[in-house]
């Protein structure tokens, strides 16, 4: 199931999400110019989260990392869907300290469940799955248009938020549960418990962080 929009309506333009998506993009272009060999594993080694080695500048630059194509796109598509109406909501400055510390968070999870392994662990995921986390809190009677395939078409179906997010959370839960014992490598290279711990903590952050009275001019 992949969303394509929201019926929840947002009144501000998304700018840090704009800036955010920019940022990834700019970052994986820059990868792409380092092509397939030493310096591109070089540049994930530095700046992505080795739990073995762990250190504070790479729980942030892992955020902005990605590992190919799909994985940056799918990220900052659902980025732009579900992040839109949380920055609406907290505001431009507030959204973008919840973003990183969903990140921090995720990245905690992971190193937790998985503290010696030297994979390195990159990605957008954990801060994205806090937003939806919070998405699932305070929009969950939105309708998510979803991009579904029966067989073998594709059709359109309005989902209820609350119905797509809890889905989507208890697949990397049980993927996570699934994945324990085993490397992050054999299993999939998807860090299950990052998307977790950042799904978690968006749903706690957002009730304690102050929101702003949403405007009424529609952008």
């Amino acid at each position: 199931m992949i969303p394509l929009r929201s019926s929840e309506p947002h009144y501000t333009p998304a700018r840090v999400n704009l800036l955010i998506i920019l940022v990834n993009v700019l970052v994986f272009l820059y990868e792409l110019s380092l092509g397939n060999g030493y310096r591109l594993n070089y540049f994930i080694a530095q700046y992505g989260i080795v739990p073995a080695h762990l250190s504070l500048v790479s729980i942030f630059t892992s955020m902005f990392i990605h590992g190919g194509f799909l994985h940056i796109a799918g990220n900052m598509w659902f980025l732009w869907i579900f992040g839109r109406g949380i920055e609406d909501l907290l505001g431009h400055g507030k959204f973008l300290v919840f973003y990183l510390a969903c990140g921090v968070a995720a990245a905690l999870t992971q190193v937790l469940v998985n503290p010696s392994t030297t994979i390195p662990t990159v990605g957008a995921s954990g801060a994205i799955a806090g937003v939806m986390g919070a998405y699932l809190i305070k929009f969950p009677r939105a309708r998510i248009v979803t991009l579904v395939v029966i067989i073998v078409f594709l059709t359109t179906v309005d989902i209820p938020a609350a119905f797509l997010l809890l889905y989507w959370f208890a697949i990397q839960f049980f993927n996570g549960v699934g994945s324990i014992g085993y490397s992050q490598a054999s299993s999939g290279d998807v860090a299950f418990f990052a998307h977790v711990g950042g799904f978690l903590a968006g749903m706690g952050l957002i009730l304690i962080m102050p929101t702003q009275q949403r405007a009424r001019r529609w952008y």
